[in-house]
């Protein structure tokens, strides 16, 4: 038989896991880190499949001691990297974390982040919720991730 407190506490963590299901992640990548570069982003899809609009108002990582969601703005005729303070997902939508749009900056590194390696990512929702997501680091060029077994 199951005890009381044990039961309310795997109650709890499938209710957690089953709201959690609703937020996914796909094409998740960290850029992988050029030798003095400072500072990495991560950039993914974010798919709701809930009835609700959800909004994401922070993220973490144990590698990097401050993470900031980020977009880009054209002001006086140039293009600007801004933090934002929260990123919408629409009910049952998707938005689309990418260079040159928004995405999610890695400050103050604890190390170089390399191609091959994954980081540990957490995203906060304003209702509460925390979605963790290891995310693989890929090498960048023009733009675009390369996996590691991308062949010419």
């Amino acid at each position: 038989m199951i005890k009381a407190s044990s039961f309310t506490a795997l109650l709890f963590i499938f209710a957690s896991s089953f709201a959690n299901a609703h937020i996914m992640l796909d094409q998740a990548y960290a850029r992988e880190m050029a030798p003095n570069a400072k500072t990495s982003a991560i950039f993914a899809n974010i798919h709701n499949h809930s009835d609700d609009d959800r909004l994401l108002v922070s993220a973490s990582s144990p590698r990097a001691d401050r993470v900031e969601l980020h977009g880009h703005s054209m002001q006086n005729g140039m293009m600007k990297m801004r933090k934002v303070e929260n990123i919408a997902i629409a009910k049952n939508g998707v938005v689309s974390l990418k260079p040159g749009g928004l995405h999610i900056m890695l400050f103050d590194l604890k190390s170089r982040l390399k191609e091959g390696e994954s980081i540990d990512l957490s995203l906060h929702f304003a209702n509460g919720d925390v979605i963790e997501h290891l995310v693989p680091v890929k090498t960048v060029m023009n733009g675009m991730a390369m996996d590691s077994d991308h062949k010419h």
